[in-house]
C-alpha cells in the first residue's frame, strides 16, 4: 500500500473499507452470514493491517501494528497479533500474513516472559530453531532482511540499530524485565554481533505511561529506588511508575542518549489524527465501553499518543480490565534492515 509521509499505511484495501467489507457484502447477498464471508475469504487471502512506520536509521525501519485493518473479531478486534491469547488461529494467521506481506518476509518472534535474556535470532535461524518457542525477551540479529518483532499491550518495545554494522535488535521492557537489565542484556547481544554503543540508535514504542500505570505503593517504590524519578502519581490518584523513563535510564547507562534516541511521538500522533474518522476506531472506542466518543475531543486531550491506555490504536491490558473485557489482542512493534 501507498504510505503518506505522517500517517500510517493508508487503508485502501482495510478492513472496513476494502476487502472485509466486500466479503460482508457477498455474504449477505448469497444468504450467509458476513462472518462467514469474512472467514472464506481469509482462508486465501491476508489481512490489510494498519502500520505506522518509524525511519530508525539509514536501511533501518521499524513498524508498529495497530489495532486497525485485520481480521480478527470481539474482544480481538481487529488486528490481534498475538497467538496466544485466545483469537481465533485462523485470524491470527490473516493478520500476519498481512504483514509478513508488508515487510517481504517472516517475523522472528520469541516467547516473552519478562526475562532479561536476549537471543541471536540470526544464529537460531540457521540452526533451525523456531524462536517463538524460546523463552526470550529480547533479540538481535546481523542478517538483512530478518523482522524482528516484540509484543506489546502496555509493556515497553524498544527497538535499535547500529546502520554501519548492519546489527538490529528488539527488546520487551516491561516492569521486571527492566529491573532485570533487560536493555542492558540486549545491548550486550548487539556487541557480540559487532555494533558499537557509540553508533546505536533507538526507538521507543507504544506503553501504559507514567500517568496511567498504577501499581501500588510498593512496587511504586522498589522500581523507583532502582530508576530514581520513575516513580509517578497516577490520573487515578494512586501510585504508579513510568516504565519508559526508566527505558531511557536503562538506555543511558549503555551510552544511548541525546539525539540517538529517536522519537515516534510526531508520527504516531500524525497517524492518529489522519485515523480520526476511521469507522473501525470509532467501534473500537465503543466496545471499549468508553461511550458514543467524541473522537474529535478524546483524541484532542489526549496527552500521551504513545499510551497504550489514553490512544485507542493500541491493545492494552489495563484498558480492558477497565472495560471489563475478558481478552485483549497484543499489537507488534517489528524492526528490519533492508
Amino acid at each position: 500500500m501507498a504510505e503518506m509521509d505522517d500517517s500510517p499505511e493508508t487503508r485502501g484495501v482495510s478492513g472496513v473499507d476494502g476487502a472485509d467489507g466486500a466479503a460482508g457484502a457477498a455474504g449477505v447477498a448469497a444468504g450467509g452470514s458476513a462472518q462467514d464471508s469474512r472467514d472464506d475469504l481469509l482462508a486465501s487471502e491476508p489481512a490489510v493491517p494498519v502500520t505506522i512506520p518509524i525511519d530508525l536509521a539509514p536501511g533501518v525501519t521499524v513498524r508498529f501494528t495497530t489495532r486497525l485493518g485485520g481480521a480478527s473479531t470481539g474482544d480481538w478486534a481487529y488486528c490481534n497479533m498475538g497467538s496466544k491469547v485466545g483469537d481465533d488461529p485462523a485470524h491470527v494467521a490473516a493478520n500476519m500474513r498481512g504483514l509478513e506481506h508488508l515487510l517481504g518476509a517472516p517475523v522472528r518472534l520469541v516467547h516473552q516472559v519478562h526475562s532479561a535474556r536476549a537471543i541471536d535470532a540470526g544464529r537460531a535461524a540457521a540452526d533451525g530453531i523456531d524462536t517463538y518457542a524460546v523463552d526470550a525477551d529480547a533479540q538481535a540479529t546481523a542478517e538483512a532482511g530478518m523482522p524482528l518483532g516484540i509484543f506489546g499491550a502496555d509493556c515497553l518495545p524498544v527497538l535499535y540499530a547500529d546502520a554501519d554494522a548492519g546489527v538490529i535488535a528488539a527488546s520487551h521492557c516491561g516492569r521486571r524485565g527492566l529491573e532485570r537489565g533487560v536493555v542492558h542484556s540486549c545491548v550486550e547481544r548487539m556487541t557480540e554481533l559487532g555494533a558499537d554503543r557509540s553508533r546505536i540508535r533507538a526507538v521507543l514504542g507504544p506503553c501504559i505511561c507514567g500517568d496511567c500505570y498504577e501499581v501500588g505503593d510498593e512496587i511504586a517504590r522498589a522500581f523507583d529506588a532502582r530508576f530514581p524519578g520513575t516513580a509517578t502519581v497516577t490520573r487515578f490518584g494512586g501510585a504508579g511508575i513510568d516504565i519508559a523513563a526508566a527505558a531511557l535510564q536503562a538506555l543511558a547507562a549503555e551510552g544511548i542518549d541525546g539525539g540517538r534516541i529517536v522519537s515516534a511521538e510526531p508520527r504516531v500522533l500524525a497517524a492518529t489524527q489522519y485515523l480520526e474518522e476511521d469507522e473501525e476506531l470509532a467501534h473500537l472506542c465503543a466496545a471499549d465501553d468508553e461511550g458514543d466518543p467524541a473522537l474529535g475531543e478524546r483524541l484532542g486531550a489526549m496527552k500521551h499518543g504513545l499510551c497504550t491506555l489514553e490512544n485507542p490504536l493500541w491493545y492494552s491490558h489495563r484498558r480492558a480490565f477497565l472495560s471489563h473485557k475478558e481478552h485483549e489482542g497484543r499489537f507488534l512493534a517489528v524492526i528490519v534492515r533492508r
